[in-house]
């Protein structure tokens, strides 16, 4: 198997969410009770040292009571760094947002590019709402709770996102998947 990727910096990223966190008064303790992830995960993600997954995102963005495009956004208007905002890289895969107009909507919709025979290193994700994963090419293993669904080309899933879920692709060329995330 290849060494992992080492994920890009993020730095402004990083900085949004803890410039926000910080305005509101919150420690990492607390944002950490209000999404369920580590502290110290957290602070890698503030540091530009990872870039959090979609589930991520979305967990924070509610506990900070903003879009998950907020975080998203680039300051320059122009195409291509609306485009650059919009597509992001973590350690084993990218995605990029297909309803980057979607504010104060409770569908959002991504592109997700899981790299070959890699996974969500070390978190497992769970955020309020549903979850809708098509595969457009690839295979992958969505684990829902402690049941396996295994999809290939034009299989899809639709599940309880509250369940902790993780994706996994086992094959040997990148998995492309539209993945459509409802929160209340």
């Amino acid at each position: 198997m290849p060494p992992a990727k080492a994920a890009p910096k993020s730095d402004v990223f990083g900085e949004r969410i803890k410039g926000l966190r910080k305005e509101k008064n919150l420690s990492l303790d607390q944002l950490a009770n209000e999404t369920g992830l580590s502290t110290a995960f957290l602070k890698k993600i503030e540091s530009g040292e990872v870039m959090p997954p979609v589930g991520a995102l979305l967990q924070i963005s509610r506990a900070l009571e903003v879009e998950s495009g907020f975080f998203l956004e680039e300051k320059k208007t122009t195409k291509k760094s609306r485009e650059k905002a919009y597509s992001q890289r973590t350690q084993n895969y990218a995605y990029t947002t297909l309803s980057p107009g979607a504010r104060h909507k409770h569908l959002k919709a991504f592109k997700i590019m899981v790299d070959p025979k890699s996974d969500h290193k070390g978190v497992g994700y769970q955020h309020e709402g549903e979850e809708f994963v098509y595969v457009l090419s690839g295979s992958m293993e969505v684990t829902v709770g402690d049941h396996v669904n295994k999809l290939g080309p034009g299989d899809s899933l639709h599940f309880n996102s509250g369940i902790p879920h993780n994706l996994k692709n086992n094959g040997e060329s990148t998995a492309e998947l539209l993945v459509v995330v409802y929160t209340p």
